[in-house]
């Protein structure tokens, strides 16, 4: 008997929390190694989920079951960087962080499930859990490198993008939150589509890796 999809989103909703939490981790753990202490100062250097949740983004949408979300955002302050990194690549580094730590769980997921039907537990609790969290994983990466305030995307787009470019960049930046909402309200396949075919070479990995 297939369970409700509210139940199976209260499954998943842990599997969102430390995805989420981990995220933030590392842009905390970045900045820290940058040494920029301001997030470990507040309390944000931690893996423990509760300094991190936010309601509405790390609760309530993963509860409707959107496959995407966001915690509290973690502070940093590139005015404390070490000499040697400009503010601007600083930034960029501890950006790519956040969603590269998201690409990371999304592998071990996948090593996960290639352990799960190695070993013949198919269709069971822990494929669900690692299979949610496969999808998760990688649809925080890639949403999170959307090029548009506030996501990580937009740090590391103001760093590479050329100067003579800038100008219309910031232009865009201007209304990064606008848009980045429109997108999400009417542009959901734009999204799926890359969130779709990374988690496909993920899970085909879990089948060769399985089936060798």
């Amino acid at each position: 008997m297939q369970m409700p999809d509210f139940a199976q989103n209260l499954l998943a909703l842990p599997v969102m929390i430390l995805s989420l939490t981990v995220h933030e981790w590392a842009h905390a753990w970045s900045a820290a190694r940058l040494g920029d202490d301001t997030a470990t100062r507040q309390g944000r250097l931690t893996l423990n989920p509760v300094p991190h949740i936010d309601p509405i983004g790390t609760i309530l949408l993963p509860l409707l079951g959107v496959p995407f979300g966001w915690a509290k955002p973690v502070p940093v302050n590139p005015a404390r960087f070490n000499r040697k990194w400009s503010m601007s690549f600083g930034m960029a580094l501890t950006a790519a962080a956040g969603p590269l730590s998201n690409l990371i769980l999304a592998v071990l997921c996948s090593v996960g499930l290639g352990l799960v039907f190695r070993y013949g537990f198919h269709g069971g609790a822990a494929q669900n859990l690692l299979t949610r969290g496969l999808v998760m994983n990688v649809a925080l990466a890639v949403f999170n490198m959307v090029p548009l305030p506030p996501l990580d995307g937009s740090r590391i787009a103001d760093h590479f993008m050329p100067r003579g470019l800038r100008p219309g960049l910031e232009s865009v930046m201007r209304y990064g939150p606008i848009i980045l909402f429109g997108l999400i309200a009417f542009g959901g396949l734009m999204l799926s589509r890359p969130i779709n075919a990374v988690s496909s070479v993920l899970y085909g990995w879990v089948l060769a890796i399985a089936t060798a």
